[in-house]
């Protein structure tokens, strides 16, 4: 396996440093971090949620999870929900299901970053399988998706 092709050419294209890694499977933002021996704060995990009919890329570290009542005031949603696999499984046909890098732009989507992100140099995302991640530059990542960048995560308990 390897990045696709998509994530990959539009890397190069950017002229984006960054590092392939791969490890053993890892099916959760806490096995992930584990298995690349880094914090969960450093490890940019995606979360896909409905906001009203439509889907968004919500993008946050590892140790958080999405405050929807946050992310619906944010939105202007009436309602914001996790998404089930199954209603995204179509969108990211290059990616293992779960395993999709957080450049919801590249799909077509809105991409939110919660701020507590930008506080870390490097993050670590997984690069289309549950196999390989990714490592660049946090400010790399914001000039390439372009994400809102808002507060709506929450340390989990």
């Amino acid at each position: 396996m390897a990045i696709p092709t998509q994530i990959r050419d539009f890397l190069d294209r950017n002229k984006v440093a960054y590092t392939f890694c791969t490890h053993s499977p890892a099916y959760t933002a806490q096995g992930l971090a584990h298995v690349q021996h880094v914090s969960g704060k450093d490890l940019a995990k995606v979360v896909m949620v409905v906001a009203d009919a439509r889907m968004v890329m919500t993008v946050l570290p590892g140790s958080h999870r999405v405050n929807l009542d946050r992310l619906a005031e944010l939105l202007k949603a009436k309602s914001v929900r996790l998404a089930t696999e199954e209603e995204f499984r179509g969108l990211f046909p290059d990616c293992e299901l779960g395993a999709m890098p957080p450049f919801g732009n590249l799909y077509n989507l809105d991409v939110w970053a919660d701020e507590t992100l930008q506080a870390h140099p490097a993050i670590v995302f997984n690069a289309g399988s549950h196999i390989e991640t990714i490592q660049m530059s946090y400010a790399d990542f914001e000039r390439l998706a372009r994400p809102r960048v808002a507060s709506f995560g929450e340390l989990r308990h």
